[in-house]
C-alpha cells in the first residue's frame, strides 16, 4: 500500500490506498517504515518526496482498524505513527498534498520537513470533535510551522484551514494549483538535489533543532556539523568546480 520509486538522487513515496482516502492501517504503517528504510539505506538517493494517491492526501487513523482492535499497527517501532511521525533519519522529506491532509494525515505532512500543496489541499488536526487527542506531533509540531493562536484555533476547534491560508502563515512552502503538488515537489526536491549531500544533511540537523535548544547547543552543533562537513571528500569538491567554473559533482561522502 506504500510505494517507493527511486529516480536519480529523488526517490517519490506514495501511499496508495485511496479507496480509504489513504487512511493509515497496519499495511501502510509498515510500508511507509519499509519506504523511508529504503531511502536511507540508499547511498544513491539524497531526498524524498511523500505523496498519496488519488483527491485526499491522507485521512489519518484507518477508524475502522482501530474500532477492530488494531490500534497499535498503525505504529511501528521506529517510526512511530504511519511509520513515519516520529522517525529519526537523516535525509530530508518534502510533502506533495493535493488534497486534505487530516488528523495522523494533517500529522504526516508536518513530519516532513518541506510542504508543497495544491489548491484542493487543507490541513485540519479534528481530533476534538472526536474526543481524541492529536498524538502524532500535530499538537507541537504545528505551533513551529504556524503563530501559535492560529494553532491554536486549528487544534481547539478541530477546523481545517485551507493551503492559501497555511501558505500565507508560513506552512507551506510552495502553494500551486490543483494536480500539480508532486510536480512542483519533484522541482524543489530537484533544487536541493544539486547541494552537497553530506552538507544539506548536517545542515538540517542544526535548523531542526533550533526551536527548542539555546545558543550554545546550536553554535557546537553548527561547529561539529562543519567538521563533519570539513572532513569529507565533497568539501574539496566544491572549492574545485567553483575554481574550474562547473557544476560540482557531488559523492555524498
Amino acid at each position: 500500500m506504500v510505494e517507493y520509486e527511486p529516480d536519480g538522487h529523488i526517490a517519490v513515496i506514495t501511499i496508495r490506498r485511496p479507496e480509504a482516502r489513504n487512511a493509515v492501517n497496519g499495511d501502510v504503517a509498515k510500508g511507509m517504515e519499509a519506504a523511508i528504510d529504503s531511502l536511507e539505506g540508499d547511498d544513491n538517493v539524497w531526498i524524498g518526496v511523500v505523496a498519496g494517491e488519488g483527491s485526499v492526501f491522507c485521512a489519518g487513523a484507518d477508524l475502522k482498524a482501530i474500532a477492530a482492535g488494531q490500534a497499535g499497527d498503525l505504529q511501528t517501532e521506529r517510526g512511530g505513527f504511519g511509520g513515519i511521525a516520529g522517525r529519526d533519519r537523516t535525509k530530508p522529506l518534502i510533502a506533495a498534498v493535493d488534497g486534505p491532509a487530516l488528523a495522523g494525515g494533517c500529522e504526516i505532512a508536518l513530519a516532513c520537513d518541506l510542504i508543497v500543496a495544491s489548491t484542493n489541499a487543507a490541513f485540519g488536526l479534528p481530533e476534538v470533535k472526536r474526543s481524541l487527542v492529536a498524538a502524532a506531533g500535530g499538537l507541537f509540531r504545528l505551533p513551529r510551522v504556524l503563530p501559535p493562536k492560529i494553532a491554536m484555533e486549528v487544534v481547539l476547534t478541530g477546523d481545517p484551514i485551507t493551503a492559501e491560508r497555511a501558505y500565507h502563515l508560513g506552512m507551506v512552502n510552495e502553494l500551486v494549483e490543483a494536480g500539480q503538488a508532486l510536480t512542483a515537489a519533484r522541482a524543489l526536491a530537484e533544487r536541493i538535489a544539486v547541494n552537497a549531500p553530506l552538507a544539506v544533511r548536517a545542515s538540517r540537523q542544526v535548523v531542526l533543532a533550533a526551536p527548542t535548544h539555546d545558543d550554545e547547543t546550536l553554535w557546537k552543533m553548527s561547529g561539529r556539523a562543519m567538521a563533519t562537513v570539513a572532513g569529507s571528500e565533497d568539501f574539496a569538491e566544491g572549492p574545485r568546480a567553483f575554481i574550474e567554473k562547473r557544476p560540482p559533482v557531488w559523492k555524498g561522502k
